[in-house]
């Protein structure tokens, strides 16, 4: 059987399996194609801290570091690495799991000694990537693969959370996102999202007013109004004003949402934005930070029909975006000091080289030494979005308006 025929086969039998099932048969798969003696499915838990086997429920077996170690370094760097353990009769292999720009976790196969050539990490690879794919898939089905991903009992309101979000990542040729949320296990308002399509890319950073299942229920009533809109196909300012007019309809007026709306143009690199609130956003072009000052308008559901409008800006290749809630930009430390006014910058500084994963977690492990704990005050989210763009089709830009950076 030629080599895409066996890709195709090793494909067929994961879609075949059971969706609790999937490390049973991966496991059996990479033994009879590369003689792997063990196989361990690592799946990143939500504080990005750990990398948490999956195993039969209850779940046993020790977790590892996320960014420390062989098995972390290929989670952080998204590249194999090859183990040399202290079995001379074996190597292990770490490959990340990632799908579509979505870091899931990592896979690690013990294979024997000396079979980790080229050719084979690569086949390990193009595995892996086809696993996290049926492991995506298979969380419809089973509360196996989420269990797997938490260290401690989730809220009620961080499982609320969780699930509206798109995922912790997306990658295309144009650019590559990278987000996180905190306090993992306890987050209540704070969300992301976005959704790609062929010449567009829409994305969101809501901030629902209040605290636990308050918070939680106002920003997914806030959310699933945006998408709602933005699915009837309308332009950036209706999907606010729907939105809107859905959370006042709820709440009258007593809570809202804060929303920051960009829709970005992937030939031109114009970006339409409408701040419906608090969250802020910064562009990183070249050594240079600079908070992108957008027009205030209102948070979603604070009045009565609001009208909205948009605003332009551009981004340029190698450009990069971080937009954060006010849990990040209006915390201060003991000393008073706003972590939005200098120490944020510092951070952006420090990690503009990072990946976007990196820079978001980054910038929360900042935000919790300006604190001086480990519990947050507010809920924290963090995006991160590097811009690649189009070749030799950046067309012309109608403009920074309305005081756009």
């Amino acid at each position: 059987m030629n080599v895409s025929g066996q890709q195709s086969s090793v494909e067929s039998r994961l879609r075949a399996a059971p969706p609790h099932a999937l490390p049973a048969t991966a496991g059996a798969l990479l033994s009879e194609g590369y003689g792997a003696r063990e196989v361990t499915l690592f799946l990143a838990d939500y504080g990005l801290t750990l990398l948490q086997p999956v195993t039969h429920l209850p779940h046993t077996g020790e977790p590892v570091s996320a960014y420390d170690g062989p098995a972390g370094t290929a989670f952080t760097s998204q590249r194999p690495v090859v183990e040399i353990t202290g079995d001379p009769a074996t190597e292990l292999i770490h490959l990340p799991m990632t799908v579509r720009g979505d870091r899931l976790g990592v896979l690690s196969v013990r294979v024997p000694a000396g079979s980790a050539d080229p050719a084979t990490v690569l086949g390990l690879g193009e595995f892996a990537t086809a696993l996290g794919h049926e492991v995506a898939t298979a969380g419809r089905d089973t509360d196996l693969y989420l269990q797997a991903r938490r260290t401690r009992r989730l809220t009620l309101a961080a499982e609320m959370q969780w699930q509206l979000l798109p995922g912790r990542g997306c990658a295309r040729p144009e650019y590559t996102i990278g987000a996180h949320l905190e306090p993992a296990y306890a987050i209540g308002g704070d969300n992301f999202d976005w959704s790609t399509g062929a010449d567009h890319l829409t994305v969101t950073l809501t901030d629902g007013m209040g605290q636990g299942i308050d918070a939680s229920l106002l920003t997914g009533l806030a959310v699933s109004a945006l998408r709602n809109a933005r699915r009837a196909g309308i332009g950036l300012a209706d999907q606010a004003a729907l939105a809107d007019q859905a959370v006042y309809a709820q709440y009258g007026g007593k809570v809202y949402a804060s929303t920051l709306l960009l829709r970005f143009d992937l030939d031109t690199g114009t970006v339409s934005a409408v701040d419906a609130g608090s969250p802020q956003i910064y562009r990183l072009r070249g050594a240079g930070i600079e908070r992108i000052e957008l027009t205030a308008q209102f948070p979603l559901g604070m009045f009565e029909e609001t009208p909205y409008e948009e605003q332009t800006f551009r981004v340029e290749p190698g450009d990069r975006l971080v937009g954060i809630s006010s849990g990040v930009h209006g915390t201060s430390s003991a000393a008073g000091d706003l972590f939005g006014e200098r120490a944020l910058r510092q951070v952006l500084g420090a990690t503009r080289r990072t990946p976007p994963h990196e820079t978001a977690r980054a910038v929360v492990a900042g935000l919790m030494e300006h604190t001086g704990g480990k519990d947050l005050p507010a809920d924290a989210a963090v995006l991160c979005l590097d811009w690649t763009g189009r070749s030799g089709r950046s067309g012309t830009a109608a403009g920074d308006g309305s005081g756009a950076g």
